[in-house]
């Protein structure tokens, strides 16, 4: 409600003060966002309905899903629609590796990833918001698979404990509304010759029906990794709607 009073002047210099802080804060804020374009390739710019306004190397960044829709994650067409066996296989997993699997949801590949690299391996499953890593425990539980460890990460680095074989990013990188700064810390995180791996619905392919945010080409994948101590290994191609792009940790 607001006051029927009235607040009694301030003096001059109050108001001096008060300019000369605005303009500074200004200042600062023109400072810092120019840096961080130029250090990271960010810029601002339309915000379409699906994105952030924010936009790096070109591309919008997407949304991330909340939790709230946790049961897409679950839908019983995603394993004809992404083919969890071939990913499996592309990835050949040994016992006793460590795989962080980040923006791991619900835990729909960890326990996959889990079982491939047994009990004496472990799985990482890394998300930004708590409530996932809840229902991540909870299906880890039904499942009776103790090697899956949640780890609740920030925007800008998944907080990994540990160096990992393999970081994978399953249609989530494009929605990371800090990019650089995450694959930055993931490398960081790679053992020597360690793999990071990104999965994205193709953006080259109208016939995905996946709305265009949420897919990526793979040219500008590799233009995005292009800055980070990776080299390019291969795409892999026999997934129906995505491709499966290996990059390895530089010497």
């Amino acid at each position: 409600m607001a006051s029927s009073q009235r607040s009694a002047p301030r003096p001059s210099w109050v108001w001096s003060l008060v300019l000369w802080w605005v303009g500074f804060a200004g200042i600062t804020g023109v400072l810092v966002g120019q840096t961080d374009v130029s250090v990271n390739n960010y810029s601002w710019g339309t915000k379409t309905r699906d994105g952030l306004g924010k936009y790096y190397f070109g591309r919008e960044i997407a949304h991330y899903m909340t939790h709230q829709g946790a049961p897409w994650l679950e839908r019983p067409e995603r394993v004809n629609e992404e083919k969890p066996d071939l990913v499996l296989k592309a990835l050949a997993l040994k016992p006793g590796q460590i795989v962080a699997d980040i923006g791991c949801g619900t835990g729909y590949f960890a326990w996959r990833f889990a079982e491939a690299v047994g009990p004496t391996g472990k799985v990482y499953g890394v998300d930004i918001q708590p409530e996932m890593l809840v229902l991540l425990e909870q299906a880890m539980a039904v499942r009776g698979l103790r090697n899956v460890i949640g780890v609740l990460g920030t925007p800008e680095d998944p907080k990994l404990p540990e160096p990992v074989d393999l970081a994978i990013m399953i249609d989530v990188y494009h929605e990371c509304s800090h990019p650089a700064e995450t694959i930055a810390a993931i490398c960081r995180n790679l053992k020597p010759g360690g793999r990071l791996v990104l999965i994205e619905y193709r953006g080259e392919d109208s016939g995905v029906p996946i709305k265009a945010l949420h897919k990526m080409t793979e040219a500008q994948v590799k233009k995005e990794m292009a800055g980070q101590p990776l080299e390019f290994v291969q795409t892999v191609r026999s997934l129906p709607w995505q491709h499966l792009m290996i990059f390895r940790k530089k010497d």
